[in-house]
């Protein structure tokens, strides 16, 4: 069964088996504001929705199938029709803003050692229509969302097409309407696609998980880092800030004892030299079967001491929804494969 998201309306008349141009948009202003039932579609004939509701039963090809709530995050397990499962995210900061984490694809081949979606490897790329979906599932769940972060399960700029077009989806303004300026398009450091996305010119946010800022080390827990090492990666993100013109974010896990030491520091502070950079520190949340740990108070506190000296600028974040495996790097399904 094929998504409704990032469709034309020409394209919704056809999936649909729609004679008017009029009801499609009917139908698609309704999913929007969150209606799966073709029966409370009132504007559409009664004869039209009995028959979409014998045929497709639901707007969504999505399923939620779990729901975990801690610390004001809320996490869905969402199921598509060949089975594959994944997981997104919806965020509080506490002052009524609202957040929707979005996966890009089922798994991911990325590898990253510290990361929970990294063991389950790719299974399969989300369409765009699949990624718009989950913020559609996660807006059901009663507040209106402001912001969205690619940041869940896979690496969006490997599903590059996809990815850009639920972002066009995402901010169509007869539909969600969301700025590109409160979105957030996260990467390991897939050179090629911070390239494709310079060359878009779209003023989306871009985030890069850094985690270590000398080749040896990042090699060494991020694959990626091996094809594109860090002389080549900031290279790409100058030249992203130079059409972009807007701060980055580094996203820095931190480690128990591999990245928190006085020289990883000071090859931090050399790395974001001639970026306009916020470094996000995240100390890494646990995932038991990976072997890391995360740091103590105590060496969270002394590596800040090291960056201030450095002048570099930086925020501590601390990650909610732990206690339902919703938190940065904790996302993974059980359900690896399609059924």
């Amino acid at each position: 069964m094929e998504s409704l998201f990032c469709k034309t309306n020409e394209e919704i008349m056809s999936i649909l088996g729609l004679d008017k141009p009029f009801q499609a948009k009917i139908v698609y202003q309704n999913m929007i504001k969150g209606i799966s039932d073709f029966g409370a579609m009132t504007s559409l004939p009664k004869a039209l929705r009995e028959r979409l509701q014998s045929e497709r039963k639901s707007t969504f090809t999505g399923e939620i199938i779990r729901k975990e709530e801690a610390d004001s995050t809320i996490k869905l397990a969402v199921r598509f029709p060949d089975g594959a499962i994944i997981e997104c995210v919806r965020l509080s900061d506490g002052n009524g803003r609202y957040t929707a984490c979005l996966s890009s694809q089922v798994g991911c081949a990325m590898g990253c050692a510290f990361c929970k979606t990294g063991t389950m490897g790719l299974v399969r790329n989300l369409t765009a229509g699949e990624i718009a979906e989950q913020f559609a599932l996660l807006e059901t769940l009663g507040e209106k969302i402001s912001h969205i972060v690619f940041m869940g399960m896979g690496e969006a700029l490997a599903n590059f097409t996809a990815a850009i077009d639920a972002v066009q989806e995402l901010h169509r303004e007869d539909g969600f309407n969301i700025s590109y300026r409160r979105m957030t398009i996260s990467t390991c450091g897939l050179v090629p696609g911070i390239k494709k996305l310079t060359e878009l010119n779209l003023p989306v946010r871009l985030a890069v998980s850094l985690v270590a800022a000398d080749d040896k080390t990042r090699s060494s827990i991020m694959k990626i880092n091996r094809s594109y090492p860090l002389s080549e990666l900031k290279a790409a993100l100058i030249s992203f800030q130079r059409h972009q013109d807007r701060r980055l974010t580094l996203e820095y896990c931190m480690l128990h004892g591999i990245n928190t030491s006085a020289e990883s520091a000071e090859e931090l502070a050399s790395f974001c030299r001639g970026l306009d950079a916020l470094v996000n520190l995240i100390p890494w949340n646990p995932i038991p079967e990976l072997g890391f740990e995360t740091p103590r108070e105590a060496e969270i506190r002394v590596f800040e001491s090291y960056l201030k000296k450095l002048r570099v600028n930086y925020t501590i974040r601390r990650s909610k929804g732990r206690s339902i495996s919703g938190a940065c790097g904790q996302l993974a399904t059980e359900t690896s494969k399609m059924q």
